[in-house]
């Protein structure tokens, strides 16, 4: 669906947008409502952590961590292959081992990495489809968490289980957490794609409900304005 709204004419967009804007509230992805880790990274006096999760279309996972408090930056790129095919023609194909993702700078004495990790599985994807977030279907839309230390592998394992064993999710998560990781930034038109194209059919659709769902469902992490990209490393 993604290809098919970038490739479609605006006179055609224009009048899927108005569709999908008389349905949206009605179609929205419902939020889950979780708990908290039991288990969350420390808190210490550093004021900046990194952090890359990978759940469906980067434009809706940025989107949301731009609206984050304490997150300085929400970068779209490519996560789990190599620098060779870190191109959006080349990852659509779903073979180079790379999924859409978002690497979130942060704050941790404003939001910690357990929040982050409670924002990703509440509001962003829902964790417990395999390799698919709606219509786009692929490994490079799956679901999973790439830890830059051993403390935020570790938590991200034991939410994963509490999760799981709390039975909140209907079915069981399909995360994975894949370690030794490299980021490579997206192409420029990726970066805030919500912002940005507020009108696009597919963001009106998939994307702007979890933003509202954030502000609903953990509005004490919600900020009105995005913190936008202007320099993606």
């Amino acid at each position: 669906m993604k290809n098919l709204v970038l490739k479609i004419g605006a006179p055609i967009a224009f009048l899927v947008g108005v569709i999908f804007q008389q349905h949206a509230a009605s179609a929205a992805e419902a939020a889950v409502i979780i708990a908290p880790p039991a288990v969350d990274e420390p808190a210490g006096s550093e004021h900046s952590a990194t952090a890359i999760f990978a759940g469906g279309c980067f434009w809706g996972v940025q989107g949301v961590f731009q609206h984050v408090k304490g997150v300085s930056n929400a970068v779209s790129g490519y996560t789990g292959g190599d620098a060779r095919t870190a191109t959006y023609e080349m990852i659509e194909n779903g073979d180079t081992g790379h999924a859409e993702s978002v690497k979130i700078t942060y704050d941790p004495t404003q939001v910690s990495y357990g929040k982050l990790l409670q924002i990703f599985f509440s509001v962003t994807h829902d964790p417990t489809t395999l390799n698919r977030q709606g219509g786009d279907v692929g490994t490079q839309y799956r679901s999973a968490i790439f830890p830059q230390t051993p403390v935020q592998r570790a938590v991200a394992e034991k939410y994963i289980a509490q999760l799981d064993a709390s039975h909140v999710f209907k079915k069981p998560l399909t995360t994975r957490i894949e370690t030794d990781k490299k980021f490579y930034v997206a192409e420029s038109y990726h970066q805030n794609y919500l912002t940005l194209h507020p009108t696009d059919p597919y963001i009106v659709y998939n994307d702007l409900p979890k933003v509202a769902n954030l502000k609903r469902v953990l509005p004490d992490q919600y900020r009105a304005d995005a913190v936008l990209v202007r320099k993606a490393i």
